[in-house]
Formats: C-alpha cells, structure tokens, sequence
C-alpha cells in the first residue's frame, strides 16, 4: 500500500500533506484530530488514529465485514497527538486502502496488480481469498479459540511466502520504482515488515550482509504476545543459521 501510494504521489493523485478530514469528511467528527492528520502521518504510523486489533472485542469477537473492522477504531480518543509519537495503527492503512480506491474510482487490489504484481511477476500475490482455492490457505489459529480463521475475509492481501520474498526484493533494490518514486517511498515507510492479525503473524525482511531475504510466516497467535516474542526467538535463529551457511 506504501508502493501504490507512492506511485500516485508522483502521478499528482494524491498528497501527503492533505488531510483526512479533507479526504474524509464524514470521518471528521468521528476520528479526533482528523484536521491535523496527514496522509503522510498515517502512512507513517504517527497520526494517532487508534489500532482497531487493539479494541477488546477485536480478538474474541473479529469484525464480520470492512465497516465493523472499522468501527472499532472509531469515536475514541487519540492514542497522540498527531506526529508527536509513533503508534503501528492497522487502521491508518485500512484508510489508506479506502482513500485510493476513492481516488482510482476502481479497487486498489487492481491498482496493484497492474502497477507492481504484474511488473514483478507476483502471480501468487491476491487481493482476497475469493480469488483463491481455500484448500491451498494457510490455517491460522487463535489460543483458547476453537476455530480456523483462514475462512475470514480481513481485507488484506495473501501471498506464498515465495512471493513476499521477491516483493520486498524488489523493494530493496528500488526495482519496483519508476523514475522519482522511491525517493517519495524513502521519505514515508521502511524496507522491511512485520505483521499480526487473528490466527496469522509473519516477519519479512531482507539482510543486505548476506544479501538474502528471510520470510517466516506463523499461523498461531494470542492477545499476551507471547506467540510474537517466540515467532522473533525463532526468526534470529533462523537469520543466525542462514548468515553461517551464507559466510561459509
């Protein structure tokens, strides 16, 4: 989402100084200092908007639909004042997503496609389990909740493990970029990601000592974190065995 946004920066579609209550007017009165918050505050996590996996029914009871996920976000106080502090808000990229599909006046998943999947021959990269055989999902599982969560539909994207890893590839040698645009990329989000959700977590990140790129991809999570600190045991592990074998 990072990528595409920068891309239509450079097009002129969008900017990262203008507000979300500017992009948003019927969010104004329910999201606290949406004047003040930027594009580029919420791309870069300092907006303040409040994490909706952070609402204590998010985990026992998961949002049926697009407008539930983000009701939990709404009408609650800030988590800061806008670029005062930092905050990883799955919200401001719910927004985001929101934001270009009124843009493109057609689904980003298409924008991607077209602009990056595509280009960089992600062929197992989808914007939704509609567009997969829910045979070949992951599992994922939530501790204390007797259920499979592959079935929900989160909005967000699904991958093979393969793919993520010629994604952030190509992030990192600046291949997914046209001309200027990853100077715009630099100034807004990082080359690299971790990412939790009900039932799935994952660590991507490339390694330029030893030029590799390393996905893990776990698919059991709960609310105390202790599925996240054993996911980072086992990732510097696994960074500790391939930089040997790389070094040997």
């Amino acid at each position: 989402m990072a990528v595409a946004t920068a891309k239509l920066v450079k097009e002129g579609r969008l900017s990262l100084d203008k507000t979300l209550a500017e992009y948003f007017p019927e969010l104004a009165g329910r999201i606290e200092n949406s004047e003040r918050i930027t594009l580029r505050m919420m791309l870069q996590h300092r907006s303040g908007i409040p994490n909706y996996v952070d609402h204590p029914d998010y985990w026992t009871k998961p949002p049926e639909s697009r407008q539930e996920t983000l009701e939990y976000a709404l009408d609650l106080p800030a988590d800061f004042e806008p670029g005062e502090d930092y905050g990883y808000s799955n919200t401001n990229y719910m927004l985001i997503e929101d934001l270009i599909d009124k843009t493109l006046g057609y689904p980003h998943q298409q924008y991607i496609r077209e602009k990056i999947l595509n280009p960089l021959g992600l062929k197992n990269t989808f914007g939704s389990l509609s567009e997969v055989n829910i045979d070949d999902v992951m599992s994922g599982y939530y501790v204390g909740v007797d259920e499979d969560f592959k079935t929900k539909e989160t909005g967000l994207m699904i991958a093979t493990a393969e793919d993520v890893g010629k994604f952030i590839r190509a992030l990192n040698d600046g291949s997914v970029f046209n001309k200027g645009e990853q100077e715009i990329y630099s100034s807004i989000y990082v080359y690299e990601h971790t990412g939790l959700l009900v039932g799935y977590q994952s660590i991507a990140k490339y390694h330029k000592d030893i030029d590799a790129v390393i996905i893990q991809f776990n698919n059991t999570t709960n609310f105390d974190g202790y599925e996240w600190n054993l996911a980072e045991i086992v990732y510097k592990r696994i960074l500790k065995i391939v930089r040997k074998k790389k070094k040997s």
